[in-house]
């Protein structure tokens, strides 16, 4: 490559990355999952119902999310991630505004979060992903555990202050108005200004991605990456979503469950940063396996330990393992898989995974209410990150160049 085209595709990389962390900082996870237990109380005093019955529509979206994820990534493929970024904005960030309009009727709420579920996951992290991985090659894992940790955990931390400040100062449906506005000034803004797709977009629009998808799912590889995946991810988060019940039932102070919760968060999101330097330098994701096990003694202070140096040292090793998941699969699913098919795989991956996400916090309650006691639920997750580990030692070694023709990636898809 020509030097000045070298430094133009450098230039666009980092615009890329730049784009993926200001649109992963207003997506679905801080706007919709990391709020909503803020509006969880207002919103059903003012409905006047129970709070069971809002929390049921996480469940409904993260269904939709499901379904909607590989669709999603197939039209990436397709047109381009510049199109849907900027249209799934708008859709996205108009859909937030009209949870201010939620009413007494139980069908109306449903659609609305539901129809959250499928304009969230045009604009996801998916998405985003593929934007990073179709300009980065040899810090490819850098720039994804940045976009990914930085913009998805900066937002999961931020966000959730200013919501609270909005649902004091303007009531929670003004402050549904507000979350969307700032969704279409970011969102909109980076994905217009920054967002460009790169040159194999001009190749997949001739790839038939199903067919790719198929093969790939013929192979060992890819199911290994959706049990990583749900298992890990699936597991913590139902850890992450009940940290704060977990340590208030004994009698430890809510400051000190929050503060657990947060580093939880950012060890996490720091952790995304770090392990994709780390991937970017290795042939094979050996270095997971020893993070994974670090979580167990976690979850082991975090259900016995009163310290809160100890809590919050099991917090942070919890948090490890939880960016673990999340920093890899975008970075392993363009390693082992064509690029041209990057958003139907990783769509399909992380739609099997929004299923289990939207059944592990009420799997945890199950067990609790069963036993009497959180204990038996982290014994269940202490087994899915084993499991984790091990499939880190059997999965095989990856490419070192995302750079494949067409042929030569799908022979890589249908192989192993």
């Amino acid at each position: 490559m020509e030097p000045l085209q070298a430094q133009k595709a450098e230039n666009q990389a980092g615009r890329a990355v730049a784009a993926a962390t200001l649109g992963n900082l207003v997506g679905s996870v801080p706007m919709v999952n990391a709020t909503f237990g803020l509006f969880l109380g207002p919103v059903s005093a003012s409905l006047s119902g129970p709070r069971s019955r809002l929390s049921m529509v996480l469940f409904a979206l993260c269904v939709l999310s499901a379904a909607s994820f590989p669709v999603v990534g197939r039209l990436a493929d397709r047109w381009g991630v510049r199109r849907l970024a900027i249209g799934g904005t708008v859709l996205f960030a108009a859909n937030l505004a009209l949870l201010s309009q939620i009413g007494p009727g139980v069908p109306g709420t449903f659609a609305l979060y539901g129809l959250l579920g499928v304009s969230g996951a045009i604009p996801s992290a998916m998405l985003f992903a593929k934007l990073v991985s179709g300009w980065t090659d040899r810090r490819r894992g850098l720039a994804l555990g940045f976009s990914a940790g930085i913009g998805t955990g900066g937002g999961a931390a931020l966000v959730p202050i200013l919501a609270a400040w909005l649902i004091g100062t303007l009531g929670w449906r003004g402050a549904y108005i507000g979350l969307g506005l700032l969704t279409l000034l970011v969102g909109l803004g980076s994905a217009l200004l920054l967002v460009r797709d790169p040159p194999l977009q001009a190749r997949a629009a001739r790839v038939q991605g199903w067919p790719l998808l198929a093969a790939a799912m013929r192979t060992g590889r890819f199911w290994a990456l959706v049990l990583l995946m749900g298992l890990g991810a699936g597991s913590l988060t139902a850890v992450f979503t009940h940290v704060v019940p977990m340590l208030t039932d004994r009698g430890l102070s809510r400051p000190l469950a929050t503060g657990a919760v947060s580093l939880m968060a950012g060890a996490g999101s720091l952790w995304q940063f770090l392990l994709g330097g780390v991937l970017d330098r290795t042939r094979r994701p050996l270095a997971m396996a020893p993070v994974f096990l670090l979580a167990l003694p976690g979850l082991w202070l975090l259900e016995g330990s009163a310290q809160p140096g100890l809590l919050l040292f099991a917090a942070a090793l919890t948090g490890l393992a939880i960016g673990t998941d999340y920093a890899a699969i975008p970075f392993l699913v363009g390693r082992y898989f064509p690029l041209e098919a990057y958003g139907a795989i990783c769509g399909a991956v992380y739609g099997i995974n929004s299923l289990v996400l939207g059944l592990s916090p009420f799997l945890m309650d199950l067990l609790r209410e069963g036993t009497g006691g959180y204990g038996p639920g982290l014994l269940a997750v202490a087994a899915c990150l084993v499991g984790c580990a091990a499939l880190c030692l059997l999965l095989p070694r990856y490419s070192g160049s995302a750079a494949s023709s067409s042929g030569s990636s799908s022979t890589a898809a249908a192989s192993g």
